[in-house]
């Protein structure tokens, strides 16, 4: 068991202690899933979908957590950058540890985009990113504890930190504003 307090290990207490069997990673892919999708970032509705997922309406400390998980990703997406923070285990874990996470996390973006998702058509693209996710919640137990395993591992990680993005650009970013007109 991983001594440093990450973020996942902080979370996954959290959860346990409150009567929850559901991942962090889960919960953060779910998250990101529907806000990829077009979800927006209102508070509410993700509470609602949290607490499908959790089996039960979150206590507060729960549901404070999950506020500021939103907040997250709501600055990620809606920032510069190019890539996200997957809440998943410290790299202190053993690899079988991350792989199931990142299996979980995967199930969770897919059920979220899936839960928001328009009938609108995707680009082949797009499509491709949610084959791609599909396929990796399917690895959990294909990495091996080796150095090959720790590389394919960060492989899919630095996949994982950008893909959702197009997915998200594509289905959720909102268009830019029209220019005011001047008045002269």
């Amino acid at each position: 068991m991983p001594t440093s307090s990450s973020p996942y290990a902080a979370f996954a207490a959290l959860l346990v202690s409150s009567g929850h069997s559901v991942s962090p990673a889960e919960l953060h892919g779910l998250l990101l899933g529907r806000s990829c999708a077009g979800a927006g970032f209102e508070i509410d509705p993700w509470l609602v979908d949290a607490a499908e997922l959790l089996g039960a309406e979150p206590q507060d400390t729960v549901r404070q957590a999950l506020i500021g998980l939103q907040e997250m990703v709501k600055n990620e997406l809606g920032g510069h950058d190019v890539t996200l923070v997957l809440l998943l285990p410290s790299d202190d874990a053993p690899l079988s540890e991350r792989a199931v996470a990142l299996g979980q996390w995967c199930q969770g973006f897919l059920g979220g985009f899936g839960l928001t998702a328009r009938d609108s058509a995707l680009s082949g693209e797009a499509m491709e990113v949610l084959q791609d996710l599909s396929a990796i919640a399917q690895v959990q137990n294909a990495l091996e504890e080796s150095e090959d395993g720790e590389s394919d591992y960060m492989e899919v990680m630095e996949y994982l930190r950008v893909a959702p993005l197009l997915l998200f650009s594509e289905c959720a970013k909102p268009a830019a504003p029209a220019p005011k007109p001047s008045l002269h």
